[in-house]
């Protein structure tokens, strides 16, 4: 790479950052004042540089996200800095030629969320920034960076990692997936002791005490509080409370118990040597069962495009609705007028859909639509949207979302074993030239 070739990128990159390569020249009436290097190129990275004034916000940026840490010196700041800034550049560098792109929408949804992430509205998290001296606009570029940098990752090393359904066998069959995946129980627990060499009727009276106490807490009596008053086991003072606890990790008595029993469910009293037991399944979570509630969906979307603007797009959709309500065949509206690839051309149909697959708007309609009705016109992210409930069910979906869990741990472990590899073969193959600082 010759001098010229230098040159040029760094024409570019102080066009792109607004940062100039200035000799400060102070003229007077007959000299000329010694010139002062206000910013340099501290390392050429293919078809890019990085210029010291980055480097040197990048290390503030660093030094104030890690304010309670022990960080190293300046130096070796300096070195771990600049290294992981050339990995991004040649990453950055991929995303430019991929025509990877983040709209402002989407970085405004990204930066509400890590707001939201801590307790904050962006407004209060744009304040926090300039408290720390860091500027939102900076902020907000490094966002959209870390972004295109991710969808870089994903594309060159997720695309590679293939999870297969043998996988996740192998894994469900091994001790750590029957662990992992076993279900969980939060149970409230009552013991009505008898003491050792009782007699009958001490077992009959503990027995009947039991009996009244669970007939107490059907009709609605508090369990914590009921506990507190008459267990003698050890969590009485908890209300009860034994948390959480793998099936494996409770007592065999309740193993052969709760996991046949509803949340809420009290149980009847259960005898063992030291007294009568009663328990309450409290919450249950993980395992191979959970019943959702799933519609049968299908819509149509109306969206602008280069020759519909917003309020054509209203009229149109108002339109079709009157269509609908006079009793055109909705499938046949939807092949012809929906801007939905997916499910135009199967006249909308969208299939079963289960809570969080849509979008809240469509969401909280969907809800309030009875079966075999159609929606008002609503405005969603994507469009306008006429949507019919053709039918609705209760399934069980446990296995489905325990076999997506392990495959996305699965994913999640694979990916991380690869992507230092690449990255290490991509900082290999780029040109780098790393200046002295002076």
């Amino acid at each position: 790479m010759d001098t010229q070739d230098v040159f040029i990128m760094i024409i570019k990159k102080l066009v792109t950052l607004s940062t100039t390569l200035l000799l400060s020249i102070t003229l007077s009436a007959n000299t000329y004042a010694a010139p002062e290097l206000l910013d340099q190129v501290m390392a050429v990275v293919d078809d890019d540089v990085i210029m010291a004034s980055e480097l040197t916000k990048r290390m503030d940026t660093v030094r104030v996200q890690n304010s309670d840490k022990d960080l190293p010196d300046s130096s070796a700041l300096r070195e771990q800095v600049l290294e992981r800034m050339i990995t991004e550049s040649v990453q950055l560098q991929m995303a430019d030629r991929a025509g990877i792109r983040i709209s402002e929408s989407q970085l405004d949804d990204a930066m509400t969320r890590i707001a939201a992430q801590n307790n904050m509205s962006l407004p209060e998290f744009q304040q926090a920034m300039a408290s720390e001296g860091v500027s939102f606009s900076y902020a907000r570029q490094q966002i959209r960076n870390e972004m295109r940098v991710s969808r870089v990752q994903q594309y060159q090393v997720g695309e590679r990692i293939q999870i297969t359904d043998q996988d996740i066998d192998y894994f469900l069959a091994s001790d750590i997936g029957r662990m992992a995946s076993a279900a969980e129980y939060r149970l409230r627990h009552i013991l009505i002791a008898v003491s050792s060499g009782s007699n009958a009727e001490q077992y009959q009276a503990a027995e009947a005490k039991a009996n009244n106490l669970v007939e107490e807490l059907r009709n609605g009596s508090e369990f914590g509080r009921v506990a507190m008053a008459e267990s003698s086991g050890g969590t009485a003072l908890n209300g009860g409370d034994m948390g959480w606890r793998k099936e494996g990790q409770l007592p065999s008595i309740f193993a052969e118990v709760a996991p046949a029993m509803e949340i809420g469910e009290i149980s009847s009293p259960i005898r063992t040597a030291s007294g009568f037991h009663i328990i309450k399944l409290e919450e249950k979570r993980g395992g191979s069962s959970k019943l959702i509630e799933q519609a049968k969906v299908r819509h149509i979307l109306i969206q602008t495009n280069e020759v519909r603007d917003e309020d054509q797009a209203k009229e149109l959709i108002d339109k079709l609705y009157e269509r609908i309500v006079a009793g055109a065949d909705f499938a046949e509206l939807a092949k012809e007028f929906s801007d939905d690839p997916g499910s135009g051309a199967g006249g909308g149909d969208l299939g079963w859909v289960s809570p969080g697959d849509m979008v809240p708007e469509f969401e909280s309609t969907m809800a309030s639509t009875e079966t075999g009705k159609y929606s008002q016109p609503i405005r969603s992210q994507f469009g306008w949207h006429i949507l019919e409930v053709t039918d609705r069910r209760k399934t069980d979906i446990g296995e489905e979302v325990q076999r997506n869990q392990v495959r996305q741990m699965l994913y999640s472990r694979r990916f991380d074993e690869e992507l230092p590899i690449w990255l290490r073969k991509i900082r290999s193959e780029a040109y780098v030239d790393i200046k002295d600082a002076s």
